[in-house]
């Protein structure tokens, strides 16, 4: 697969995946959650919504380092075949008001029945900025992609 072929089937990839699986870690132990997240046209940029009083939040307080692994699996067999996953990484910060709009803006295309929680004064809006996919496919075939 060349860079081109593998940059769209990333694109494909985000776009038709509404869950991924963010890591933090606060001190010596990753977390990690589902969370619904919502990608920008350049692929730069990761918005996602978390509660204020989640563990989530409190370890992004302490540490912006964040991955984010999105998949295509079917929970099958064949998924050790034929799967693809791409791993972001970057580092996420809450968006403050002059950016919110834009952020919510992008989430709620992907998420609108999500509109109401990441508006929520008790929810925090989460930039990544992405330096970097790792994208994994056919089990063995591994490529970088900077956005």
């Amino acid at each position: 697969m060349n860079h081109e072929e593998a940059k769209l089937t990333l694109r494909n990839l985000l776009d038709s995946r509404y869950v991924g699986v963010l890591a933090t870690s606060k001190k010596d132990w990753p977390y990690a959650n589902l969370v619904a997240f919502a990608v920008s046209d350049k692929l730069s940029e990761m918005v996602f919504a978390t509660p204020r009083q989640s563990r989530k939040y409190e370890n992004l307080a302490a540490n912006p380092r964040v991955s984010v692994l999105i998949d295509d699996r079917s929970n099958d067999i064949a998924d050790l075949k034929d799967a693809v996953a791409a791993t972001a990484v970057g580092s996420a910060v809450e968006v403050d008001d002059s950016e919110k709009k834009r952020c919510l803006a992008v989430y709620a295309a992907k998420h609108p029945h999500l509109d109401d929680f990441a508006r929520s004064a008790s929810t925090a809006v989460f930039l990544i900025t992405v330096e970097k996919y790792i994208m994994v496919s056919r089990f063995r075939n591994v490529v970088e992609i900077a956005p």
